[in-house]
């Protein structure tokens, strides 16, 4: 099998870079094409994937447009000359509108409910669409849900054990503490309208936050001066090894709040935006949201004084994952025997249980 997939943000490659190795021990075909979006190249590196770029990508909304039109031509170059039997994707529109083109089938894995300008580009151009089961919409009769959540595809015990050195790779002493903060740019389509913390706030919170513990900030985009000494610097691979020792996580970027949730580090979700799978993990005390920044200085220290932390965010984690599936285990089944294993979960939803962690 010949599979073109797209990769348009750091967490895709997350998402597919278990399923591309078991693809290709398996003899298949994979392209990657990936947009130079923040570290994603540099993470397909690490992983040792080979990939095409497409570019950075457009500012402003003229700019995404011409860039969509862009990378529409170039992609359909590729896929001429790999002739792919599927297009693989998450959420893009460009292996959508591709794949239309040539009248092969496109498969996108989607979670995010709010990006409706993108959701609209991509959506009528695919055959399907995988969601988690939490997903509040319902997308008719291409729609496709699974029991469980994106960030299990690496974060799944059989994927990912964290490092016991992790002290090593931010230069503290083997038992200290620490928080990770995270600041987004808000330059994504569906992040137009919308916002996090503010300025003052951020000042606040590193303030107060430092009194208890080291803070470490992972930004988007370029930090101000005086946040400078809190600036994260590792390996973007070694992220999640990060997260899941860390004593709290706070911050604007949702991808990053529900890989604690799957991690069970305690975590503070700043957005004004929401989805279902965050809905989810909120239901289950594994994180805790707020659209502005009202009340999250309080809950973070709450949380700082509250005994034995990590144990009940353990406990939360177990219960947010309890009826779960191997999402990787799935994917490569769904993409190997598609169309047939379509056919199969429409008959029968519950086929899905046969990769139930």
């Amino acid at each position: 099998m010949k599979i073109l997939l797209d990769i348009g943000h750091p967490a895709h490659v997350h998402y597919f870079r278990n399923f591309i190795k078991i693809m290709q021990n398996k003899e298949h075909k994979i392209l990657v094409i990936a947009r130079d979006k923040e570290v994603s190249q540099e993470l397909l590196k690490a992983y040792n994937i080979e990939y095409i770029t497409r570019g950075k990508g457009g500012v402003g909304l003229v700019g995404k447009i011409l860039y969509l039109l862009k990378t529409n031509i170039s992609m359909l170059k590729e896929a001429l000359r790999f002739k792919p039997d599927v297009f693989l994707s998450f959420g893009s529109p460009y292996p959508a509108q591709v794949s239309w083109l040539l009248r092969k089938p496109h498969v996108t894995f989607a979670d995010t409910e709010h990006a409706t300008l993108t959701n609209y580009a991509f959506m009528p151009f695919s055959k399907n669409i995988i969601t988690p089961s939490v997903f509040l919409d319902d997308l008719g009769k291409k729609h496709i849900r699974f029991n469980g959540f994106m960030e299990l595809c690496y974060l799944d015990e059989r994927y990912f054990t964290p490092t016991k050195d992790v002290h090593k790779l931010l230069g503290i002493q083997k038992d200290e503490k620490y928080i990770v903060v995270r600041f987004v740019s808000w330059g994504a389509v569906h992040d137009i309208g919308h916002s996090g913390l503010s300025d003052k706030s951020k000042i606040e919170i590193i303030d107060r936050l430092s009194k208890y513990h080291k803070v470490f900030i992972s930004s988007e985009g370029e930090l101000p001066k005086r946040f400078a000494p809190y600036r994260l610097n590792i390996s973007p691979d070694k992220m999640h090894d990060v997260l899941a020792n860390a004593t709290l996580f706070l911050g604007e970027g949702a991808t990053m709040a529900s890989e604690c949730a799957m991690l069970g580090t305690p975590a503070i979700y700043v957005n004004s935006l929401n989805a279902g799978t965050l809905m989810a993990e909120e239901r289950s005390g594994s994180i805790f949201g707020f659209r502005d920044s009202n009340g999250v200085l309080d809950k973070a220290v709450e949380l700082l004084e509250t005994p034995n932390l990590k144990e009940i965010f353990q406990e939360n984690r177990k219960k947010l994952l309890k009826d779960t599936i191997d999402v990787t285990g799935f994917m490569v089944w769904l993409v190997e025997n598609y169309p047939k294993s379509v056919e199969i979960l429409k008959e029968n939803p519950n086929y899905q249980e046969r990769f139930k962690r």
